[in-house]
């Protein structure tokens, strides 16, 4: 059993990571903007509120755990998305950094995936404008806050390029920095499964200060 802080639980992917988080009985420690939009009662389970750019707050929250899991997003439709993402990962980077804190795991996008050889997948023309300034973002926390990050071990973990409401298999195949897709070419993960590789990540500690991807 691990000590754990998840940031953004009650959104749809960190949702899904706190149930499997708790289903294996670990003990969480959720952050959340609103601890009224979190109706999940167990009694591993403590909630929080507060504002992630907070920084000392963060700080405070996040001592003495064994990893942070952070599925931090200031919502798709939010239109200062890029900005916002930028703001809350420099706060919680900073506060995993200030409390001392030995692993951190991060709910990556997948626009910064190869689909080819100096091909990233966002900048495929089908992906859709509006969403573009939330995936620029994630990308670039990527490489310009984690890449360089030496003081504690971290890990971005992306998902396919379609995440989806769906199954718990416990079946898929992992990767590095290119799209996993099958042999027609999609790329596919339910979150469910993405839950189970970020929880089997914080349990195995396979990967160490790089990116991984999931896929079908």
């Amino acid at each position: 059993m691990k000590k754990i802080v998840i940031i953004g639980a009650t959104g749809y992917v960190g949702s899904a990571i706190l149930k499997e988080a708790l289903g294996r009985g670990h003990q969480v420690k959720v952050i959340v903007r609103n601890p009224s939009k979190l109706i999940l009662t167990h009694p591993n389970l403590k909630v929080v509120g507060g504002d992630v750019t907070d920084t000392d707050f963060l700080s405070r929250e996040l001592a003495k755990s064994d990893a942070v899991i952070s599925a931090f997003n200031p919502g798709w439709s939010n239109p200062n998305i890029y900005d916002e993402t930028l703001e809350g990962y420099g706060s919680i980077i900073c506060a995993v950094r200030n409390a001392g804190v030995h692993r951190f795991l991060m709910v990556g996008g997948a626009g910064s995936l190869q689909v080819a050889p100096g091909r990233l997948l966002m900048d495929e023309p089908d992906v859709p404008e509006k969403l573009l300034p939330g995936i620029r973002s994630l990308a670039k926390v990527y490489t310009d806050m984690l890449l360089p990050e030496k003081s504690f071990d971290w890990v971005f973990l992306s998902p396919a390029a379609n995440m989806f409401p769906g199954q718990r298999t416990g079946k898929f195949r992992l990767g590095k920095d290119e799209l996993v897709a099958d042999e027609k070419g999609d790329s596919n993960i339910s979150v469910e499964d993405f839950a189970v590789a970020m929880i089997d990540e914080l349990e195995q500690e396979k990967h160490h200060q790089e990116r991984f991807t999931l896929g079908y």
